[in-house]
């Protein structure tokens, strides 16, 4: 999975990453499914283990063009998992509560406590993503940014939050499949927004976007991980597995018994 983290002060170009690569897992589609299955028991254990050791937090960072497999990925990735500890944060189109404030104040009233892992579906890197390419702010504004989240998440991070953060990597080709299978097929017609085919044309935009992102914003304590998205397992796979190693790497146990509980004896 190395090989999907961006290092620090990459210079990324997104036409240098296969969007339907799927080389890390040489397997057919049923091993694929075997092999899910098995990291979703994994990582069920090791977000118990989160939730029950109460010291570490974990924030995962879901970004994607539309029909990315946002949604998809949280369904199929953390299936099984103990929603007591774990909450989905989804970041639409700001309130006028949230802009009164500055721009990264509605995602830190969301970001993670002791035990608790949060996905962002979505996040505040919509601030220099929808606003840089539909021009909500000035350049001056969103330029000075990614110096800003960069800070953010090392606060984080220095106050003990585990960052991971994924950019599910489709092309335009297989964009184009999946918007025309919301119009093909009725019970996806709910899924279908108008609105999704206005920002395809700014795709080559988007793209420019999203690659001074992962250049600028990738870091030691906040990687980014391109993830090829094009065939849904595959991404799955990546995920879970980033997540899974992560979560092992913590080290984490759970607390001892705060009494002698061999000399309970239940009547």
């Amino acid at each position: 999975m190395k090989h999907y983290r961006i290092k620090p002060d990459t210079n990324v170009n997104l036409n240098d990453w296969a969007a339907d690569d799927h080389s890390a897992f040489k397997s057919n589609k049923q091993d694929a499914n075997a092999e899910q299955q098995a990291l979703n028991r994994k990582l069920e254990q090791l977000q118990e283990l989160l939730y029950a050791e109460h010291k570490h937090k974990v924030l995962i960072v879901l970004q994607a063009m539309d029909t990315g497999g946002k949604d998809g990925t949280i369904r199929r990735v953390f299936e099984g998992v103990n929603p007591q500890g774990v909450k989905v944060q989804s970041f639409k189109a700001p309130t006028h509560d949230e802009l009164d404030h500055d721009y990264l104040w509605r995602a830190h009233q969301h970001v993670p406590a002791k035990g608790e892992l949060v996905i962002f579906n979505r996040s505040h890197y919509e601030d220099v993503l929808v606003v840089r390419v539909h021009k909500l702010v000035p350049d001056e504004i969103w330029k000075r940014r990614y110096e800003q989240i960069r800070d953010f998440e090392r606060m984080l991070a220095e106050e003990g939050t585990t960052i991971l953060k994924f950019y599910l990597h489709i092309d335009r080709a297989e964009q184009k499949k999946r918007l025309q299978s919301r119009l093909d097929d009725p019970t996806k017609h709910w899924k279908f927004n108008e609105e999704d085919i206005h920002e395809r044309k700014l795709w080559d935009e988007y793209m420019q976007a999203y690659e001074a992102v992962l250049s600028k914003t990738s870091t030691d304590w906040a990687p980014w991980y391109i993830v090829p998205a094009n065939h849904k397992w595959y991404r799955n796979l990546v995920v879970a597995r980033v997540i899974v190693d992560a979560l092992a790497d913590l080290k984490m146990s759970y607390p001892e018994a705060q009494q002698d509980l061999e000399k309970i004896v239940v009547e």
